[in-house]
């Protein structure tokens, strides 16, 4: 389906009032990685990373996707980038006139959409290769793509380094030199240096000192807004998910079990496995430690080779059902802007987390 769009049914279930035109479609997103054992390499089963994995992404916004680790997050924001080739489902781009299906289109005609579908990568150490200068990291994705001279690739690698912060002539300089906080900022130069419409911050800030994590955000919301980007924000970190996006999608074993507005999603989660996370947050002020009591799940999360019938969720969930243990939710809307993949999310009561 490299030039069609989804069915319009699927489209509209999970279309929001306050929908804007979507920059990308996720439909029925699966990523399984096969588990071979023996000296033949047989396929003994598979580990299902992304499971059937719908949302959108609209233009202009920051989607959220949280969750612990080993949920499936990283890997479905490496599937959207393609990095890892979909073992199936639709990734509707509508970057150019026509929608295209990024899931679908050979990797050797991928070229014109590498520049517009970028990431920025989790450690800002071990993504920096320390043997090129910065000059060459930030301008490695202009040479691939081709079609650039040098003068103004040299151009074009200054503008983004200034537009992070950071002074023109530090592109000569190899990354030993640079600080953890200044490394992101090359990360997030390298990203931009493309002029993408589309950013996957696969936990951008997760390896930052507090007091640079804030400045990173902050330069990532001025970007957002100084050059009409979109995110995908990757992140287990919910209070820096609070801050920086507008919608935010919970996944849980490979699944996603949860979208809504930022605030509504931390005012009054739905799901069971949304609430948990939720009492999980830090309360910073001691006078608010009392008012949310922690929730503790029982057992392990779910092996994602070997899933539980139903709903994943089940055999933690304190309001686990016989039905849940045989019937897998799908995600639903309830109100406004909200879905949610479990039997009982009508029935559930939370207060929400306490940023304060």
């Amino acid at each position: 389906m490299q030039n069609g769009t989804a069915p319009a049914t699927h489209v509209t279930q999970f279309a929001t009032a306050s929908s804007a035109d979507p920059l990308l479609q996720v439909r029925d997103l699966k990523m399984h990685f096969p588990i071979t054992k023996g000296i033949f390499g047989g396929v003994k089963g598979f580990v299902k990373a992304v499971d059937e994995v719908t949302f959108d992404i609209y233009r202009g916004e920051t989607l959220g996707l949280v969750g612990e680790s080993g949920c499936g997050k990283t890997t479905a924001g490496r599937c959207i980038v393609r990095a890892y080739t979909p073992t199936s489902g639709d990734l509707l781009y509508y970057g150019g006139k026509q929608p295209v299906d990024l899931a679908k289109i050979p990797e050797a005609e991928l070229r014109p959409y590498r520049r517009d579908v970028r990431m920025i990568f989790q450690d800002p150490y071990s993504s920096l290769n320390p043997r090129m200068p910065v000059y060459e990291i930030v301008s490695e994705s202009l040479r691939n793509l081709g079609g650039i001279s040098n003068s103004e690739m040299e151009d074009k690698v200054k503008d983004a380094i200034v537009r992070v912060g950071l002074r023109p002539e530090y592109i000569r300089r190899y990354p030993h030199a640079f600080s953890g906080g200044e490394r992101a900022r090359i990360g997030i130069a390298r990203a931009l240096v493309t002029d993408p419409k589309l950013v996957v911050c696969d936990e951008a800030v997760a390896a930052l000192d507090v007091s640079i994590r804030a400045q990173v955000l902050n330069l990532l919301e001025n970007l957002r807004r100084d050059l009409n980007l979109t995110y995908l924000f990757v992140s287990h970190d919910l209070s820096v998910v609070r801050y920086i996006c507008d919608r935010v999608a919970v996944m849980y074993v490979g699944k996603l079990v949860e979208i809504a507005p930022v605030n509504d999603l931390f005012s009054a989660p739905k799901h069971p496995y949304t609430v948990a996370l939720m009492s999980s947050v830090p309360i910073q002020n001691p006078r608010h430690r009392n008012r949310v009591q922690r929730i503790r799940l029982d057992g392990e999360v779910a092996d994602p080779s070997n899933p539980p019938t139903g709903c994943y969720f089940h055999p933690r969930c304190p309001m686990a059902q016989d039905r849940c243990k045989h019937e897998a939710p799908q995600l639903r809307p309830i109100g406004k802007d909200r879905l949610v993949a479990c039997h009982f999310a009508e029935e559930v009561v939370s207060v929400g987390a306490i940023m304060e």
